[in-house]
């Protein structure tokens, strides 16, 4: 897989708003997993290799300023997006249903999620109204000031 390839493959991510991603073809597999705003890491291993002895090396791949635009949600769509740094949960216990699924209608004040900080458990609500169309952060993963949790189509 050629640098070409691995950048397409970054600017899909971002597209699609993918946390990760993992391709197996011809005796090879890609696992490409987001670190920052605009940055992802590739581990190039090949087919049938087991897990190394040590951890592979990272090779940051960055994108080209074309697809590194301010990453705005696409148009008729706005991100609910996190209003500090902490850890995202989709659930206030493990035992429980998700605050919201794809597809659910969110308006204003819903809960939508946990923002963990400090040991605190600090609820997110929705400012917007809409239908919910994608999850963008994993479970239990750390999520930035600003970063965009979900993508609901307004409206």
């Amino acid at each position: 897989m050629d640098h070409r390839e691995l950048k397409r493959l970054v600017q899909l991510m971002n597209e699609n708003g993918l946390v990760e991603l993992e391709i197996e073809q011809e005796g090879s597999r890609i696992s490409l997993r987001k670190a920052g705003a605009y940055a992802a890491q590739a581990v190039y291993l090949p087919a049938g290799a087991g897990a190394p002895a040590t951890p592979p090396a990272t090779v940051p791949v960055s994108l080209s300023p074309i697809a590194a635009v301010d990453g705005a949600p696409p148009p008729g769509t706005q991100d609910i997006l996190s209003p500090m740094v902490g850890t995202f949960y989709r659930r206030a216990s493990p035992d429980v249903a998700p605050y919201i699924q794809i597809g659910d209608r969110v308006a204003r004040n819903t809960v939508v999620c946990i923002v963990e900080a400090m040991k605190l458990n600090n609820e997110i609500k929705s400012e917007i109204e809409g239908e919910l169309l994608e999850i963008l952060v994993e479970d239990g993963h750390p999520v930035e000031f600003d970063q965009p949790l979900f993508r609901v189509k307004v409206g």
